[in-house]
């Protein structure tokens, strides 16, 4: 049974260069096991990429903590709370990539694609097109399942089975670009990073990502434009708008 009362659920990632994975992985679960906190981090040469959940103030203070490390000193967090734990245990790997694209050459700890700011973004879907006049292009980089639960009106989707899949798709849909001011978008942001670098790579001429993705989204705009709720992996399944769980955990 998983434990119930009011839980803080946090999201984060940050490219940065990691040489001590090893070391870095057995500080964090060191950590997050003192605080009781629940969840997946992963680690990489290329940064770490986490999701938590806990008591309100054990939480912050293993946030507080991981800053302390100049690397993630700006460490962008995003918050959601509920009533359930979603997750069972603590699980803190080391991985080849904290988002697997298997592109080596694209590099997001050492250069980042320009990104928009959600409440740009609805400004210019509420006015059909961007500071420039140019049409917007919302460029789903998620998995199809995920897609299925919810997305921005007029989202273009590849029908990823996984984001590895990602650069393919983009070879085969490399014209449906060509024009338009495309703005890459997932659940937290990590996956643009990627998305974002590899399509500038490519040559499209005109890419954007979502700051903080869809959920950074929701909690500054409210979701306009969006339908549907936003898959997350652990036992809530989807958010609403209100970064409150759609369905009941």
């Amino acid at each position: 049974m998983r434990e119930v009362g009011i839980h803080l659920n946090i999201s984060a990632y940050k490219f940065v260069s990691v040489s001590d994975t090893a070391e870095l992985r057995e500080s964090v679960r060191s950590h997050a096991q003192a605080g009781g906190l629940k969840g997946t981090v992963l680690i990489a040469d290329e940064g770490i990429n986490l999701f938590l959940a806990g008591a309100p103030e054990a939480v912050h203070n293993f946030v507080a903590w991981l800053r302390s490390d100049a690397r993630f000193a700006d460490l962008a967090v995003k918050e959601s709370h509920s009533a359930a734990l979603p997750f069972g245990k603590l699980l803190v790997k080391v991985k080849a990539e904290i988002i697997r694209m298997n592109e080596r050459g694209v590099k997001p700890q050492a250069q980042r694609a320009p990104a928009v700011a959600p409440r740009t973004l609805k400004r210019w879907l509420d006015q059909g097109h961007d500071d420039a006049g140019r049409p917007v292009l919302m460029l789903d980089t998620r998995n199809q399942f995920e897609v299925d639960h919810g997305r921005f009106e007029g989202a273009v989707s590849w029908q990823l089975s996984k984001f590895s899949d990602f650069p393919a798709a983009l070879h085969a849909h490399r014209a449906q670009l060509e024009g338009k001011t495309v703005v890459s978008y997932c659940t937290g942001g990590i996956r643009c990073e990627k998305a974002a670098l590899l399509m500038q790579g490519a040559g499209v001429e005109s890419v954007l990502q979502l700051d903080g993705g869809i959920l950074k989204y929701f909690e500054e705009t409210g979701g306009a434009h969006f339908n549907g709720a936003c898959f997350v992996f652990d036992a809530r399944e989807t958010l609403n708008p209100a970064l409150t769980p759609a369905t009941e955990v």
